[in-house]
This record gives structure tokens, sequence and C-alpha cells, in this order.
């Protein structure tokens, strides 16, 4: 995965032991509980239902300016069901999910069948194993053209991959780390999230990593 954008797995694991438990307030203006599939996947109406050919998928993506993304969970996986209960419910995050990205959520040990950007066709359980995917919810970020993808297989052209959950205040910065090209100037994602904590001091905006919600009023361009 040289080249390519990993956040440290130990990183990871530590935001994960944060507590499980919910912690909005009753006043927090969230969106509706995610529905659970009959895969038993936590699944939102906006994701996107395609014919699962990855290539398609990204050009559909670029012709509406957006990039494509790739979401991998599975059955009973506890850090899923806190991505749909938490992060997905915050409208600001999934307000900047929808306009700027098209999400594919994959099973990690699903049967469907996935055309990969090198034409070979698996099932969802071996397009994980052939991207060495192990952890759910583990999120690939791709480049913004065909182009750019050249024919190799997603896992060698991903641009970023998460494994693990992330707070709300990484899992939003993370999406626009990918969308607005950070990894390209900074390839160390964390390294990245701090020069936007300057800014955001410098703003005199308060932020607490490991909330369970965003700052209040992030300035223009946040």
């Amino acid at each position: 995965m040289s080249g390519r954008v990993i956040v440290a797995i130990l990183l990871t694991i530590f935001i994960q032991t944060q507590t499980l438990a919910p912690a909005h307030s009753a006043s927090d203006n969230l969106l509706p509980e995610a529905a659970v599939g009959e895969n038993g996947l936590h699944t939102q109406s906006w994701f996107h239902e395609g014919f699962l050919d990855l290539g398609e998928d990204l050009k559909d993506a670029a012709a509406e300016g957006k990039r494509l993304v790739i979401i991998w969970e599975q059955k009973g996986c506890p850090y899923c069901k806190r991505m749909h209960e938490v992060n997905l419910r915050i409208p600001r995050i999934v307000d900047y999910i929808k306009k700027n990205f098209t999400v594919i959520q994959l099973n990690l040990w699903g049967d469907r069948e996935i055309t990969d950007f090198d034409g070979d066709v698996l099932s969802e359980k071996q397009l994980a194993n052939k991207y060495a995917v192990l952890f759910t919810p583990t999120i690939q970020f791709f480049p913004e053209s065909l182009e750019q993808v050249a024919g190799l297989p997603g896992h060698k052209a991903e641009v970023v991959r998460i494994p693990g959950y992330f707070k709300p205040f990484h899992f939003y910065f993370l999406f626009r780390y990918a969308f607005d090209k950070g990894y390209e100037e900074q390839p160390n994602f964390q390294r990245w999230l701090g020069g936007v904590g300057d800014k955001l001091d410098a703003a005199g905006v308060k932020y607490d990593l490991w909330a369970d919600q965003l700052p209040e009023k992030l300035p223009p361009g946040f």
C-alpha cells in the first residue's frame, strides 16, 4: 500500500475504544435513524444503487462532479452501527457527502458480483480479500477519473483508505480531505487535520475531537 494514504491503525483503535453510548442531546437536530436491510447492514436511502461496475460508477460520479467512495461493512459490526447512528445522522456531514460523493456500500461477506476497475468480476467477499479489507467499517476513496485509475485494481488505484471508525470531527474532515485532494500536498491525514485545527484555533472556534457532534458555527470553507 506504499504511496497510498492509510491512517495509522493504532489511532483508529484508540478512537474505537471511546464510549459507544450515544452522546447526542435531546435538542440535537439529527436525521432519522438508518433502516436495517435484509442483509443485516444499516443503510442510507442516498447510497448508490447501480450495477456494481466500479469503472462505470466512477465515470458517472465524475460526470456529476463527485468522487467515488466505497464503505465496507458487515452484519453485527458495532462501529458500522455507530457510524450510522451518530455520524450519518448529522445533517452537515450527510449534506456534504451527498453533494460531493457517490457512496457504494459493500458487504465484507456478501455474494453480489462486482466488476473491479481492472475488469475482474468477483463477489463482494472475494473483492474484500483482493483489496485486503480487514476491518469494518473501511472507507476507500478513489481518483477523480478513470484516466487516473489507469486500469488498476481498486486497492492499487485508491487515494485514501481508512480502516475503522472515526468520530464525527475526524469523519467529516476526512471527506473534505479526500474531495479537496489534501493527500496530494500532505499524504498524512493526521498532519493535514492538525493544520485544520490550527486554523480553527486561529478563528477562535471551540471544538472537541472526541465529541459526537461537530463544532458549532464552523467558518466558511470548513
